[in-house]
């Protein structure tokens, strides 16, 4: 496909993707798509990656529901890096959280910044 052409994969064949909440601007998570995983993105329209701890495609939300609807898919200046502007569907963190840069470095320490929307127990089978 010509569009995998203007994309400089790394030498795991990876790219990095932000997702960002096209609505609201936030910075939700980063992931690292594979060309099978950006295809398929683009053919179904919701995000999805490829894990390096588990070396397999995953699609966001395929346990927990909260899918992220990809909305536009932008490439950086030198085409190694991804923003993918999306609707998401729920938190996008594991942990429960909206985001998952939940934690804001302080004179104190890291200090969590957000409120946890779902208790991941009860929503990842593990």
């Amino acid at each position: 496909m010509e569009i995998l052409n203007d994309l400089k994969f790394d030498e795991k064949g990876l790219l990095p993707a932000v997702l960002v909440d096209e609505e609201r601007g936030d910075v939700l998570m980063l992931a690292y798509m594979n060309k099978e995983a950006f295809l398929k993105t683009i053919e179904k329209g919701k995000a999805t990656f490829y894990s390096r701890s588990r070396r397999k495609l995953w699609t966001k939300g395929e346990e927990s529901g909260n899918f992220m609807e990809v909305k536009e898919i932008l490439l950086d200046c030198d085409g190694d890096a991804l923003v993918v502007k999306v609707k998401p569907k729920g938190p996008a963190c594991h942990k429960g959280y909206r985001s998952c840069f939940f934690r804001r470095l302080e004179k104190d320490g890291w200090n969590t910044i957000l409120k946890r929307e779902f208790d991941p127990s009860q929503v990842y089978r593990k």
